[in-house]
């Protein structure tokens, strides 16, 4: 807890000062832990919408003033700094992480406190769901499902690469990686294919060898690693080492801080779900200006461009509901329907969800993520 404060006064300090008339929005984002290269670009990509709304006057007249904590990719931390933002902070909304876990961890806090939370990329059903699948009054997310990107996994490994056999590598403690695991082999399974190995392990493992070793006998048409972290890179690595040389495919866990671990040769005939195409022309500025306030590319663009329109989505609704009364502001998330954002034209469903969002599939290709090919498997 100390350590998680120290970060706080930390990034507190780094912050420009405000009078105190503003509106607080609480930012809790992985910058340390397993997750942190998402974490780190979340921060970047908040800190400069806050900036560019800033100098447009602000929201309703008063500047906004971020308050950030590091949840350190714990569960505990995050309902620590989810306590800490809505209690005493007295912040009108959160953003982030981008972790299902994580949001699922500190939901209660958000709707028993009765304030908004935006998840940047938390992809698991109950993240704005409860296990009746009640939807959550409180917690929203701006990205698509599990079940959706698990279809678009399943749809691309049977019509785009023929895979008749597909072998399956998770990580057991994640509900990331439980849920698009599910959905994947469902959608896999309509659509003709078998699973022929579906191996575990824990998140912090970073030796896979026994599982790739029954995969490999399994014979498989694909590799699928619906995993993110750490974990993710090291089993491709591991796998191309083990001589698994079948197309890989994985989920949004993708970042570039993979080609550090695997080197470009074992991440070549990959493939990964994503939410934005870093060539769409809409995110060019976006990433300049990234570049010249961070001082490097935004590798995690994903989480960025989340995080990014996150702020944008949550000023619209607050100018909508005229107040800063987390209520309200709820109330107006809600009924978001046609709001041109940055990356996507964003409507809520009744679930908290974004309706009819695109999917793409970028290709692991020399040192970077391109576009494939744009998807949405209910087409």
């Amino acid at each position: 807890m100390r350590k998680l404060f120290a970060v706080l006064a930390i990034m507190l300090l780094a912050l420009p000062a405000f009078a105190a008339d503003t509106i607080k929005i609480g930012e809790i984002a992985t910058v340390t832990g397993d997750f942190a290269a998402y974490g780190v670009a979340e921060v970047e990509a908040v800190k400069m919408a806050v900036s560019e709304i800033n100098a447009k006057g602000g929201v309703l007249g008063k500047k906004l003033e971020i308050v950030m904590y590091d949840c350190r990719t714990r569960n505990e931390d995050m309902v620590n700094a989810a306590r800490r933002l809505v209690q005493q902070d007295k912040v009108v909304a959160v953003i982030g992480p981008s972790g299902s876990g994580l949001c699922i961890a500190a939901s209660p806090v958000f709707n028993q406190g009765k304030v908004p939370h935006i998840g940047t990329l938390p992809t698991n059903p109950n993240v704005t769901v409860d296990e009746r699948g009640k939807v959550k009054p409180y917690n929203f997310r701006i990205c698509f499902l599990d079940p959706y990107q698990g279809k678009i996994l399943a749809v691309f490994a049977a019509q785009d690469l023929k895979a008749k056999k597909a072998a399956i590598l998770y990580d057991v403690s994640s509900d990331y990686s439980h849920g698009l695991r599910e959905f994947f082999t469902k959608s896999f399974k309509a659509a003709g294919g078998t699973i022929v190995a579906d191996e575990g392990h824990r998140g912090e493992d970073v030796d896979f060898r026994a599982q790739l070793t029954k995969i490999k006998l399994s014979n498989p048409d694909v590799l699928v690693l619906p995993t993110m972290g750490k974990c993710t890179p090291l089993s491709v690595k591991q796998a191309r080492e083990m001589g698994i040389d079948v197309p890989i495919i994985g989920g949004d866990g993708y970042g570039d801080f993979m080609w550090e671990i695997t080197g470009k040769e074992a991440m070549k005939n990959t493939f990964w779900v994503s939410h934005v195409a870093k060539e769409d022309p809409a995110l060019k500025d976006f990433f300049a200006k990234y570049k010249r306030q961070a001082g490097t590319e935004c590798q995690e663009f994903m989480n960025a461009v989340m995080a990014y329109d996150s702020v944008y989505w949550l000023a619209d609704a607050i100018k909508r509901a005229n107040s800063t009364d987390p209520v309200k502001v709820r109330d107006a998330l809600e009924k978001t329907k046609d709001l041109q954002l940055m990356h996507t034209k964003l409507t809520m469903d009744e679930f908290h969800n974004p309706k009819d969002k695109d999917g793409f599939i970028l290709e692991a290709k020399d040192g970077k993520a391109v576009f494939y090919k744009k998807i949405r498997p209910n087409d």
